[in-house]
């Protein structure tokens, strides 16, 4: 019987170490073996991936190949710039592939790719072989032990995960690789359609990555920057399994951080070096193996002699909010992405919807600008010119190197949707799918549905002032003045609120503090886009409402537009009218400026304790809070904080 001739595919597992899937080929014994990358048109042109992101993936991408042929040098990644759904029929043909072998994949494009692959292998007599590795425990299996519903608190991930099994100990990184069989590639390359590009306006020149199969040199290298026409990233970080390695080796050593590491007690405002790993790039495009992190962390957990946290808050129970939302997604698919026709995501009648499409019932990538006022606001808030200095800084600093701390994210995305803005958080998770490093489908849209309390969680009075809450962590604003360089010489005593500084003041430090921020002028910072205590209020006043109405996206009235019928015409966001038609006809309509509001706004940080970040559920949810209905598989977190505090 001939031995194997065994296509690897590389996805989001850019590594050698811990990798069931490599293992599962290797393991074959194959003749011919060809470690492969698939160029696919659809993150190219449909997905979001802003400069930094490419850089880091093409790191990942060069390092693992750079190692593979350490081990044999015939042999390396061989990068093939065509979709896979044209190319692999033609791969099994013309290098006589018996085998492919790929680690799993959840996400809801993924899983139409791959199903795709499957059926082509299925006909060419190919055998698919697939093995989980991305998370913790297979996302299908976690879902199934859940009773097969959405994975929405991290209560039922620790009552679930156990029963799929224990998490297995990491398998060492493969010492011998087999030859490649010949690389010809006599057949058409399939063009793709480039259009529409959503990362169009990010390139500089058009893209080349497509000209020829093997790459320009016909060498299967990994694309350059400037072959997919983007400028060069500004990132400092950079990717890669040695990187990875070498990172978590670092922390490791140093065993009280890792024994005692508390997320909700990390700084956000650390800077050179931040507060926490930021391992989370390396987990996503796998160039670090999630259960080398977990059992490296816990086996100085359990070695420690002192005090250890213990999760949802430690480095082993960040892991599990991971697997939290990847079982979620796992359950809903597409529509976990987006409001309109989530069964399990809240109605609020946030400015600025997306478009959907009712045949496929999937969002268009388009939005309703059902305010100016609105619009301009997400734009301030996009580019890092609200006039709220911590918003500000903290949305350059994702621009600038695809990456903020976690309390920075709860913060802007908070002041976004229901603590500020008012606007869809699915607003904010596109941009964030575009700037951060680490974005992972599952997990991005579940923190943006967590932070807007549409899903995961539900106490939308807690908020973050954009002026208090920085203030616990960084009173000389050394953050602030890293980020926003124009306010860099203004006195500690307005670096958060730099419109009340007297203009001597503001003259003293070189800036002068006016206008709207639309157009960018040096020594100029703009004026607060908004009175902050005004726009809480009237933020919770329609949180409470919409609560009280209490709809999810897949709701009739939700989907055909009627329910607008259930809010008064005063209230804010998109209400005003008897229809959807009605209220996007009312776009443009003035915000209400007659509220009676507490200038109080620094006793309101949602995170005061750190309890709103520690994660589990209270069963009891927000029954205490009227109208607050919610799904039987949601909670909240205080009750679980609790429970944990006593121990």
């Amino acid at each position: 019987m001939p031995k194997p001739r065994v296509i690897y595919w590389f996805r989001t597992d850019l590594r050698l170490h811990d990798s069931p899937a490599l293992k599962a080929a290797l393991d074959l014994d194959p003749e011919a073996f060809w470690p492969i990358w698939t160029w696919d048109p659809h993150y190219v042109y449909r997905a979001r991936v802003g400069p930094n992101r490419w850089q880091f993936l093409m790191d990942c991408q060069n390092d693992v190949s750079k190692s593979i042929t350490k081990i044999n040098k015939k042999s390396k990644l061989f990068l093939m710039r065509e979709t896979p759904q044209t190319l692999f029929p033609k791969l099994f043909k013309a290098w006589k592939i018996t085998h492919l072998v790929f680690e799993k994949d959840t996400d809801a494009y993924a899983r139409d790719r791959d199903t795709a692959i499957m059926e082509a292998a299925k006909e060419a007599g190919v055998e698919v072989i697939v093995r989980s590795g991305r998370t913790l425990w297979d996302s299908d299996e976690l879902v199934k032990k859940n009773h097969g519903k959405p994975t929405m608190s991290i209560s039922q991930v620790q009552a679930a995960g156990p029963k799929v099994g224990p998490i297995p100990r990491p398998i060492p990184a493969p010492k011998s690789i087999p030859d490649p069989g010949e690389t010809n590639l006599d057949f058409q390359q399939h063009q793709p359609e480039q259009t529409p590009d959503l990362n169009g306006t990010s390139r500089k020149k058009n893209d080349r990555s497509y000209e020829s199969m093997a790459g320009p040199k016909g060498d299967f290298a990994v694309p350059t920057m400037e072959e997919l026409g983007f400028p060069a990233a500004t990132t400092q970080h950079r990717g890669g399994e040695t990187i990875a390695l070498k990172a978590l080796d670092k922390i490791i050593a140093n065993e009280k951080y890792t024994a005692t590491f508390e997320k909700p007690n990390t700084a956000p405002t650390a800077f050179s070096p931040q507060s926490t790993t930021l391992l989370s790039p390396h987990l996503h495009f796998g160039s670090l193996s999630i259960r080398e992190f977990y059992w490296r962390v816990q086996d100085v957990v359990d070695n420690f002699s002192g005090k250890a946290s213990h999760p949802p808050v430690s480095l082993t129970g960040q892991l599990l909010f991971r697997d939290m939302y990847f079982g979620a997604q796992a359950v809903l698919g597409y529509s976990f992405g987006q409001t309109m026709y989530n069964s399990h995501c809240r109605l609020i009648p946030w400015h600025l919807p997306s478009k959907v499409d009712h045949t496929t019932k999937l969002v268009t990538g388009e939005y309703h600008i059902d305010s100016p006022q609105a619009e301009e606001w997400f734009q301030r808030w996009k580019n890092g010119m609200t006039g709220f200095p911590w918003i500000d800084a903290l949305m350059r600093q994702l621009r600038q190197e695809g990456w903020i701390h976690h309390l920075g994210r709860h913060a802007v995305a908070c002041f976004l949707t229901r603590g500020g803005c008012y606007i869809s958080w699915e607003r904010g998770a596109e941009v964030f799918e575009e700037l951060l490093l680490d974005h992972e489908p599952a997990c991005n849209v579940g923190n943006w549905q967590w932070l807007s309390c549409t899903a995961f969680f539900a106490q939308f009075f807690r908020c973050y002032s954009p002026i208090a809450f920085p203030q616990k962590w960084d009173k000389e604003g050394d953050f602030v003045r890293r980020y926003v360089p124009e306010l860099g010489k203004l006195d500690k005593k307005y670096i958060y609120e730099p419109w009340k500084a007297p203009i001597a003041d503001q003259k003293k430090a070189g800036v002068s503090v006016k206008g709207d921020g639309k157009v960018k002028e040096e020594g100029v910072y703009p004026k607060p886009m908004f009175d902050f205590a005004e726009r809480r209020t009237i933020c919770l006043d329609g949180m409470k409402n919409a609560y009280k109405v209490g709809l999810y996206g897949d709701n009739e009235k939700v989907v055909d537009g009627s329910w607008t019928t259930l809010f008064a015409d005063g209230a804010e966001g998109l209400t005003k009218g008897k229809s959807f038609t009605d209220a996007m006809s009312a776009g443009g309509r003035k915000i209400r400026d007659d509220r009676d509001v507490s200038a109080d706004d620094g006793a309101v940080a949602e995170d005061e304790s750190g309890a709103a970040e520690k994660g589990g559920e209270n069963k009891g949810g927000d029954k205490a809070k009227p109208g607050a209905k919610r799904k039987t598989t949601q909670g909240t977190l205080d009750g679980h904080v609790k429970r944990a505090k006593k121990k």
